[in-house]
């Protein structure tokens, strides 16, 4: 993630309280290898492992505003942290119903997909295994923009970008308690298992045995 650089760690330094969840052997929780903690990050495109990691912004009551699946650039997410503040401010806007709030809720995320900038849109490209996955196992899935006009390596499909499929997906479930939130339709596109078979590689190695030497008799 890109929580230690700027501008996201000022926005979150300044405005936010942080904590982190352990999803391990959760229903929605993918796998993709090993991860050190010591390790260091890399630079991926935006919603790049959406069943490994998810970004909550909750209100106090943990009313869910927005939610980010995977990587993101920290430029980016700081411009949804911003869009969450605009939310939250209609959630606790006394002079208007339920129904009206998660009326604007559904309104404003699908015009701040309108409002990305166009670098946002180019870092939020599905990783390409991700894409293949996707046209094989889910040919009328919500990430699929066309079934034409597409790369023939993933089966002609035009795909949405990560953060259209973000924004529609926060659509669907309007200023929703987090304990009641869909995590799993909501983080489930791409391959949920990412083998660089780098168990094997990090495995302590077998025990060697020394052979016994046999004299001809």
């Amino acid at each position: 993630m890109s929580l230690s650089l700027d501008p996201t760690f000022t926005e979150l330094t300044s405005d936010f309280v942080c904590g982190t969840r352990d999803i391990t052997g959760a229903p929605w929780a993918g796998k993709s290898g090993i991860h050190p903690i010591e390790g260091g990050a890399v630079f991926t495109t935006n919603g790049a492992g959406p069943h490994n990691v998810q970004m909550f912004v909750l209100a106090p009551d943990g009313t869910v505003l927005t939610a980010l699946p995977g990587y993101w650039n920290s430029e980016d997410l700081a411009l949804e942290l911003d869009f969450a503040k605009k939310l939250y401010q209609v959630w606790i806007d006394p002079n208007l119903s339920l129904e009206t709030k998660r009326f604007k809720f559904v309104q404003m995320h699908m015009q701040h997909i309108v409002d990305h900038p166009a670098a946002m849109v180019r870092r939020s490209q599905m990783q390409g295994f991700d894409k293949k996955f996707e046209a094989k196992n889910r040919p009328n899935s919500d990430t699929i923009l066309a079934k034409t006009g597409g790369d023939p390596k993933f089966g002609g499909f035009q795909f949405k970008t990560t953060d259209v499929i973000m924004h529609e997906r926060m659509a669907a479930q309007p200023f929703v308690n987090y304990r009641d939130f869909n995590v799993v339709a909501f983080s489930d596109y791409g391959r949920p298992k990412y083998d660089k078979k780098e168990e094997g590689e990090l495995a302590p190695p077998p025990t060697m045995k020394k052979a016994k030497r046999h004299r001809g008799g």
